[in-house]
């Protein structure tokens, strides 16, 4: 059997800290202020997907340090909902430039842009914030004097103002046939030849986003019903407002399909997904069934990692950055916990904090499935 795959790794240039200290609830005395929102509801039947965009959503204004963002799928009452219930496939919170209502007529101008971050993936990866399943146990927490800079009117286009949008796949795996196949999207689970844009699936393709969009349909266990419900994303985000006290930091995404160094390209190819090839018997009687996927990426400026995580799903066992002498810099490393149903743990990333000295350029990364 072969599965899809995907592991992302988040170059943040920043520092998470979990629990939260208290030393850290200020930049040099300024106050810290925090707000919880929720995401609009997302309707969800068993077996069914949501992978909907949300534009202008609610998000703290004014010229501010974002110093954490965190996330959970709840219900109507605000009790996280299950993984092994709904599976949270990945969330992307994306800043983008708006034209403002008084120039919204104004032929001349795009309606919207999207602002993006620092990293190589200019096209396929523009979000500041996002994980997936993993999000409950990953904490966020940028530590002083850093804070990510949002809401700069004076960076915005004339006649543009920064909103939020969110980007939401989750999947409804109660009574499904199979949940591994649900949550890695195998396009026979689904039922789907057709992707959403009405172009042929190709049948070596087995499983991943061509599969699982909006409004598809994983098999269900014969017999199987329970009702349509409600949940939401919901996340809390804590700031500060700007001071020339915050140190800014610059978000960087690597992912580990993007092979345009390897290839010697110019033109960044981040694919999101791999394919990874089922194990052989040998190397399953030897206890090696592990596929080792590794990227090489050229950052336009250096300094010093303060803060890195991967994203992964399933199955993942770790990432890791290097420097261009082989250094390790960073390993984040996944922990399965035990839920109701075990076969569905929910993978937490550990961190990468702040790293005292600069780094080398390029650097390199794999990850291991």
């Amino acid at each position: 059997m072969k599965m899809a795959g995907s592991a992302v790794l988040l170059i943040s240039l920043l520092s998470a800290i979990a629990p939260l200290p208290s030393e850290a609830l200020n930049v040099r005395g300024h106050l810290l202020k925090s707000k919880t929102f929720r995401s609009p509801p997302i309707l969800l039947g068993p077996g069914s997907v949501s992978n909907k965009y949300y534009h202008d959503v609610d998000f703290p204004r004014g010229h501010l340090a974002v110093k954490s963002f965190n996330a959970e799928v709840v219900d109507e009452n605000g009790v996280p909902v299950p993984l092994h219930e709904t599976y949270l496939h990945h969330w992307v919170a994306v800043p983008y430039y708006a034209l403002k209502d008084n120039q919204s007529s104004d032929a001349q101008k795009v309606p919207a842009m999207l602002k993006g971050n620092d990293g190589v993936c200019k096209r396929a990866l523009t979000q500041y914030f996002g994980l997936g399943s993993e999000t409950r146990h990953t904490a966020t927490w940028v530590p002083d004097p850093y804070g990510i800079e949002t809401g700069n009117q004076e960076k915005a286009p004339e006649g543009y103002e920064e909103k939020w949008l969110l980007n939401i796949h989750a999947i409804d795996t109660r009574g499904v046939a199979d949940k591994p196949s649900c949550t890695e999207c195998k396009c026979d689970f689904y039922n789907v030849t057709i992707d959403e844009y009405g172009r042929t699936v190709s049948k070596n393709y087995t499983g991943g986003l061509l599969c699982c969009y909006d409004q598809t349909q994983c098999r269900l266990k014969a017999g199987f019903n329970a009702e349509v419900r409600k949940v939401f994303l919901q996340y809390t985000v804590t700031w500060l407002d700007w001071t020339d006290a915050v140190v800014p930091v610059k978000i960087y995404i690597f992912d580990v399909t993007d092979t345009a160094m390897l290839d010697g390209t110019h033109e960044h190819s981040c694919k999101v997904e791999y394919q990874v090839e089922e194990c052989s018997a040998e190397n399953r009687a030897n206890n090696e069934c592990i596929h080792t996927k590794t990227t090489r990426a050229v950052l336009p400026r250096g300094g010093d990692i303060v803060y890195s995580v991967a994203h992964q799903h399933s199955g993942g066992v770790g990432a890791s950055l290097h420097g261009q002498d082989g250094r390790l810099l960073c390993e984040s490393l996944p922990t399965y916990g035990t839920v109701a149903e075990p076969q569905q743990p929910a993978p937490a990333p550990s961190l990468c904090f702040s790293f005292p000295a600069p780094w080398c350029l390029p650097a390199w990364m794999s990850s291991n499935m």
